[in-house]
């Protein structure tokens, strides 16, 4: 799953890290705490691997 906006992908970039034990999840906020709870360690790399080039800052509301 590719993240669809910049937010989303520093979110993932997060949750990343916390999975990795390189932060702590407990420093964790709102989504990037979600997708630290339900997604695998392969599926965030994914998303915060997105290229930011041509993203909008936050994902529109449908």
């Amino acid at each position: 799953m590719k993240a669809t906006s910049k937010a989303q992908q520093k979110a993932a970039g997060a949750a990343l890290s916390a999975k990795r034990g390189e932060t702590k999840p407990s420093e964790l906020y709102d989504s990037s705490k979600d997708m630290y709870d339900s997604m695998s360690e392969e599926e965030l790399e994914e998303m915060a691997s997105t290229q930011r080039k041509g993203k909008p800052q936050k994902r529109a509301n449908d």
